[in-house]
């Protein structure tokens, strides 16, 4: 009989997100102040990315890999707040188990990604300041977008193996203690028979992978440091004209908002509201901050975005004061 009950727990076709529990009590203002919040990143980001498709003097290596990285933000955020939404809308929090799956796969390959192409960009800045003269000749059109798919896929086809491995485990429970899906979350819920040898071997693969990911990137600004403060020339180019600065700000927003994430979120002497905060953290900071950080310190899309709010400017002031046609004498 107990196998039998155990065998019936363990065809799991729906999980129960049991961590909106203590947000019914201001669901809806909770609801409002998202809904809004989402609404700020889907327009920063947009706008963002037409201003760089749009404009032919933005189409060089960084503006394009900046238009990847808001790209980026805009499909792990896609695939958090609409079902976030959702849920603060219904009384019943479930995901259907392929559902739960996908969304795993999201967070983690946007997380991933967004350390790709923070290592691409690394790397572009490295070749711009480092070997200016070899700078063009490496960096075509097909070397950026080889990098641009190196950056998209890789995270693609780690995540996807790791999904495939979570997705053969046989579940005992249904209960996620958290208001989103995430993988070790799924693996939690495996069976005390069930071989999560494999999970593991594959995360700490995808550890080392994006261990190294980080690495290259420390390694890559403490040569950059060291090379530009050689002369006060190179200073003001580390500083102003190139994007290494709000890379490193994007870079240090990743490690804290990240990598703490998953070493404190386990912990169940939190709140579970705490809890919850601490998991979806990236999701809210970088999708914001990190747009506002490149268009305020870029001079070309600062220069352009300013460019167009004085066009606007300067248009309605000509139209308001242009003369009465009838009252003109």
């Amino acid at each position: 009989m107990c196998s039998l009950i155990m065998d019936n727990v363990s065809i799991v076709r729906i999980f129960i997100l049991s961590g909106f529990n203590e947000t019914m009590n201001y669901r809806v203002p909770l609801l409002l102040t998202t809904l809004l919040y989402y609404c700020v990143i889907l327009f920063i980001n947009i706008s963002l990315v037409l201003l760089i498709v749009l404009d032919e003097s933005l189409h060089e290596p960084m503006y394009i890999l900046l238009s990847s990285f808001c790209i980026n933000a805009l499909y792990g955020t896609t695939g958090f707040y609409p079902k976030f939404l959702s849920d603060l809308l219904s009384s019943s929090h479930r995901i259907s188990y392929e559902g739960c799956l996908l969304q795993a796969f999201i967070m983690y390959s946007f997380a991933c990604c967004d350390l790709s192409i923070l290592a691409v960009m690394a790397f572009d800045r490295y070749l711009a300041i480092c070997r200016p003269l070899h700078y063009h000749s490496f960096m075509t059109k097909r070397r950026l977008s080889q990098l641009v798919c190196f950056s998209w896929l890789t995270p693609f086809c780690v995540f996807a193996i790791n999904v495939v491995l979570t997705a053969r485990l046989k579940l005992c429970g249904i209960k996620i203690q958290r208001a989103l899906c995430l993988n070790w979350l799924i693996v939690k819920l495996a069976c005390p028979e069930a071989d999560t040898f494999s999970n593991n071997i594959s995360a700490y693969v995808i550890l080392v992978v994006y261990l190294s990911h980080w690495l290259f990137i420390i390694w890559t600004y403490i040569y950059l440091i060291k090379t530009c403060v050689r002369s006060r020339e190179d200073r003001v180019k580390f500083t102003q004209t190139c994007t290494c600065v709000p890379h490193l700000i994007s870079l240090m927003t990743f490690l804290f908002f990240l990598d703490p994430v998953y070493m404190i979120s386990g912990s169940t002497r939190l709140p579970q509201s705490l809890q919850n905060f601490i998991t979806i953290e990236f999701l809210i900071i970088p999708p914001v901050m990190n747009p506002l950080i490149y268009g305020f310190k870029l001079t070309k899309i600062r220069n352009r975005i300013l460019g167009l709010f004085y066009f606007k400017r300067t248009s309605k002031l000509r139209v308001s004061c242009s003369p009465n046609k009838n009252g003109a004498k």
